[in-house]
C-alpha cells in the first residue's frame, strides 16, 4: 500500500466519523483543512519514515473521538503548519477565520522556545507557562495539545533513546497531570502507561506478564462478580449498567514501586463499575454492595458529596469477594460517568446546558489560580514543582470548622491549609488545631481532618522563613515569599547577603573584595535585577534560590583561580627578607604587593592575623580565627598561599571599621540607648539595622569605627551592660 493510499484511508475514516457529528458546511471546512495541511506538509517525513501528514490526521482523529467541535478538529489538522511549513498565521486566518487561526496560534506558541533560553529545565518551565496561559484563554488549545502528545508518545519508539526518555518523563510529569486535572481519564492513563514503558521497561514488562499470567482468571473473576452483583442490584435498580475493568499498568506500578507493595497487596487491581440514573440510586446500590460483600475498613470514599478538583464524582468502596479476593466498586450516575470519561471535553461532546457551563467554569478556576501563584516567581523550579505537586493526582480533603471542604495535594501541612483559605489567614497564623487538639505546624493533614487555624491579632505578625521548607504547595510558598518581598525588604537584603556569603564560605571559596564586588555585579545582571539590593532582597525572601546562583559562582571561582595561577609568583617567606606594607599591616616574604583587609572577618589592630595570597589581587588579611582560615594552614590544599602577617607598629591610631551583632529582648528605645552609649564613648556609628529573630528576640546589626581591639572590647563590654542585652558578638563587615 502506497503512502498516499494510506493517508487517504486514514482521512476517509476520519471524515466518516465526523459526518456523524458535523453539518455539511462543517465537513467542507474539515476537508479544506486536510487539503491545506496535506499540501503544506507534502514531502516531509516523520522519524518513522511515514509522510508527516499522518501525524496531524491522527491528532485530529483523537480530538474528534473526544467529541470536540469542528474548529478544534480543523485546528488539530493544521496545528504544525505555521511552525513547520511555509504557511503563515495570516494565511491560516485568511483561509479559515479568526477562531481556527487563534487555536493554531496558541498551539504554535507552546512549541516555540525563546532563543536566549538554553537550559532544558528553563525550556520546560517556559512551555508550562505558555500552556497555562493558552488554557486560560481557550481550553481547546490544551486538549488539542494533549492529543498531539498522545499520538507522539504512541510513536516514540522511532526516536533515539535519550529523546525517548526525556519526552516520556515530560509526559509523566506535565501532560498526564494536566489531563488528570481536565478529567480526561483515558488520555491520562494511556499517557502514564506509555511513559512508564519507556522510563522503566523492565518493571512495565514484569507487571504486564503478571497481568497476562492471570488473564483468564481475571476475566472469569470479573464475569462472576458482575453476574452476582447484577442479580442483586437489578432488584433495586432495574436498569443499572454493570461494567468490569482491570487497573492500568501505571496505577499498579505506582503502588508496587513507589509504595513498596507486592502485586498481591494491591486491592484494586479489579474494579466493577455500576452506572445508574440518579444520585439516590448510587447510595441504594452502595447499601446492596456492603450487604453482599465485606467492606475493607478505610477504603470507602464519597466523591459525590466531595468532588475531586477536576469535578470527578463517584462512590468508591473496596470489598472482599467470596473467594477472599479484594476488588473495588465504583458507583456513579450517567452524567458523572460522562464527566469522568471525557472530562472537560464533555462540555462539547454532550452539549451540556446551564449546569454544564457552571461546572465548566469551576474546572477552569484552578488554571487562573496557578497563573496567579507564578506571577511573583523568577525561579524555574517553582514552575515545574507547581505541575508536579499542585496538579498531582492524589488529593486530601480537609474541612474547616464551618464544614467547608479544602482539597490539597497529599503531604500538605496545616500551613498549606491556612494559605488555601486566604493569604491573610496564612500570614497571621500562629498555630493550628486538628480535631480540637493543638498540632505542630509541620503536621500533614489527612482526608477528613477538621482543621482550625489559630491567628494572631498582633500588628506586623507574619510568616517564618522556616515555613518555606515545610509547605507542600507552590501556592503557599509563593504567598509566603510575596509577604517577605513586600514587608521585609531591608531584612531580605541583609539575609540575602548572609545566605550568599555563608554558602561561599561553606564551599571553601575565597574572593578578594574586588572579585566579590565583580561577582555580585555579574549575578545581579545575570538574574535580570536593576540593583544589587534587588538581587539580595530576592535571594533573602526566596524569589531566587542558591541552587540557581551557585553554579555560576563556582564557575567564576574556577575561572579566576585558573587566571591567577598563571600570574602570581610566590616567594618563600623563609628565603626573602623583603616586606610588603599596606593598611597598617606587614606581610613577610612579598615585595610591593597590594594588601586588603578581608570583609569576611574585618580584622582590626590587636587581632591575630594571617595573610592569604590571592591570584592577581594581592594579599587578603584575615583574623587567625576566621572561618575561612584553616586550623593548620601548612597542611591545607595550598599551604604556600598562607603567609605570616602582623600589624605595623605606629599605626595604632588609625581607624578601622568593626561590625557587631547585638541580640536583645524586645523593648522600646533600645536602639536609642545603644546610640547614646556609643555617643558618650565618642564612637562613630557607620550603619545600624534591626530585625526580629526566630526566637522572638530582636537583633541589632551595627558597624562602628574603632582604632584597636582593646578599645573595641571595651565598647562590647559597655554594650553588654545595657538593659535587655542577651549577647554582643563581632561579625563580618
Amino acid at each position: 500500500m502506497s503512502d498516499e493510499t494510506s493517508v487517504e484511508m486514514m482521512y476517509s475514516e476520519l471524515h466518516d466519523h465526523a459526518a456523524e457529528q458535523f453539518s455539511e458546511q462543517e465537513l467542507a471546512l474539515l476537508d479544506h483543512a486536510f487539503e491545506v495541511a496535506e499540501q503544506a506538509h507534502r514531502g516531509q517525513k516523520r522519524s518513522s519514515g511515514e509522510p508527516f501528514i499522518i501525524h496531524p490526521v491522527a491528532v485530529a482523529k483523537i480530538v474528534l473521538e473526544y467529541g470536540m467541535d469542528c474548529p478544534s478538529v480543523a485546528a488539530a489538522m493544521l496545528h504544525d503548519t505555521v511552525e513547520d511549513t511555509a504557511l503563515t498565521l495570516d494565511d491560516i486566518r485568511r483561509e479559515f477565520g479568526d477562531e481556527i487561526a487563534n487555536l493554531v496560534d496558541g498551539l504554535t506558541k507552546i512549541g516555540k522556545v525563546p532563543l536566549d533560553i538554553k537550559d532544558k529545565e528553563e525550556q520546560q518551565a517556559e512551555n508550562i507557562r505558555k500552556m497555562l496561559l493558552a488554557m486560560s484563554e481557550d481550553i481547546r488549545v490544551i486538549i488539542i495539545k494533549l492529543a498531539d502528545r498522545l499520538h507522539n508518545i504512541r510513536t516514540l519508539n522511532f526516536v533515539e533513546a535519550q529523546k525517548r526518555r526525556d519526552k516520556a518523563l515530560e509526559t509523566l510529569e506535565v501532560y498526564a497531570p494536566i489531563a488528570h486535572r481536565l478529567g480526561i481519564r483515558a488520555i491520562k492513563e494511556e499517557l502514564e502507561d506509555r511513559a512508564i514503558s519507556y522510563l522503566d521497561p523492565v518493571a512495565y514488562k514484569d507487571i504486564e506478564q503478571k497481568l497476562a499470567a492471570q488473564g483468564k482468571s481475571h476475566k472469569e473473576f470479573l464475569e462472576t462478580i458482575k453476574e452476582q452483583i447484577g442479580e442483586r442490584i437489578r432488584k433495586v435498580v432495574p436498569d443499572a449498567t454493570i461494567e468490569g475493568r482491570i487497573k492500568s499498568v501505571h496505577g499498579i506500578y505506582r503502588k508496587m514501586y513507589m509504595q513498596n507493595r507486592t502485586f498481591d497487596e494491591i486491592y484494586d487491581i479489579y474494579a466493577v463499575r455500576i452506572i445508574v440514573n440518579s444520585t439516590i440510586e448510587c447510595y441504594d446500590c452502595l447499601g446492596v454492595i456492603h450487604d453482599m460483600f465485606t467492606p475493607i475498613p478505610g477504603r470507602f470514599k464519597d466523591y459525590i458529596s466531595t468532588p475531586k478538583p477536576n469535578m470527578y464524582q463517584s462512590l468508591h468502596t473496596t470489598v472482599l469477594g467470596k473467594a477472599g479476593i479484594p476488588f473495588e466498586v465504583q458507583i456513579r450516575t450517567w452524567e458523572m460517568h460522562r464527566t469522568a470519561e471525557y472530562g472537560i471535553a464533555a462540555h462539547w461532546k454532550y452539549k451540556l446546558g446551564i449546569n454544564g457551563v457552571q461546572k465548566f467554569e469551576e474546572r477552569l478556576a484552578w488554571i487562573r489560580q496557578l497563573l496567579e501563584t507564578q506571577t511573583d516567581s523568577n525561579d524555574v523550579h517553582d514552575i515545574v514543582d507547581t505541575i508536579k505537586t499542585d496538579l498531582a493526582p492524589e488529593d486530601v480533603y480537609v474541612f474547616t470548622p464551618r464544614g467547608d471542604v479544602i482539597n490539597l495535594p497529599v503531604g500538605s501541612t496545616v500551613i498549606d491549609f491556612a494559605y488555601a483559605i486566604h493569604s491573610a489567614i496564612g500570614n497571621k497564623m500562629i498555630g493550628a488545631k486538628v480535631g480540637g487538639k493543638i498540632v505542630p505546624l509541620d503536621y500533614k493533614v489527612q482526608t477528613g481532618d477538621i482543621v482550625e487555624v489559630l491567628t494572631s491579632s498582633q500588628p506586623g505578625k507574619g510568616p517564618s522563613r522556616d515555613w518555606l521548607n515545610i509547605v507542600r504547595t507552590s501556592g503557599a510558598r509563593t504567598k509566603i515569599r510575596s509577604w517577605f518581598k513586600k514587608e521585609r525588604r531591608d531584612e531580605n537584603i541583609v539575609e540575602g547577603r548572609a545566605i550568599l556569603e555563608r554558602e561561599i564560605r561553606r564551599s571553601k571559596m575565597h574572593f578578594s573584595d574586588e572579585e566579590y564586588a565583580k561577582l555580585v555585579a555579574a549575578l545581579t545582571e545575570r538574574q535580570h535585577f536593576l540593583t544589587e539590593d534587588d538581587f539580595f532582597a530576592s535571594l533573602g525572601y526566596g524569589g531566587i534560590t542558591l541552587s540557581k546562583v551557585m553554579p555560576f559562582v563556582r564557575d567564576e571561582y574556577h575561572r579566576v583561580s585558573q587566571m591567577e595561577r598563571a600570574e602570581v609568583r610566590v616567594v618563600d617567606s623563609q628565603k626573602s627578607e623583603k616586606h610588603a606594607y599596606g593598611d597598617g599591616v606587614v606581610v613577610d616574604g612579598i615585595d610591593n604587593c597590594l594588601i586588603k583587609l578581608s570583609r569576611c572577618c574585618a580584622p582590626i589592630p590587636g587581632d591575630e592575623i594571617i595573610g592569604f595570597i590571592t591570584r592577581g589581587h594581592g594579599v587578603s588579611i584575615h583574623k587567625r580565627d576566621c572561618p575561612n582560615v584553616p586550623q593548620d594552614p601548612a597542611s591545607c590544599e595550598e599551604p604556600e598561599r598562607w603567609i605570616a602577617a602582623r600589624w605595623r607598629s605606629g599605626d595604632a591610631a588609625r581607624d578601622f571599621k568593626a561590625a557587631l551583632t547585638i541580640e536583645c529582648e524586645p523593648r522600646v528605645a533600645f536602639v536609642a540607648d545603644v546610640a547614646i552609649l556609643l555617643g558618650d564613648m565618642h564612637v562613630m556609628i557607620n550603619s545600624i539595622n534591626t530585625r526580629k529573630g526566630k526566637n522572638g528576640n530582636d537583633f541589632v546589626y551595627l558597624t562602628i569605627t574603632v582604632s584597636t581591639t582593646d578599645f573595641l572590647n571595651s565598647v562590647i563590654a559597655k554594650l553588654r551592660g545595657i538593659r535587655g542585652v542577651v549577647s554582643v558578638m563581632r561579625s563580618s563587615g
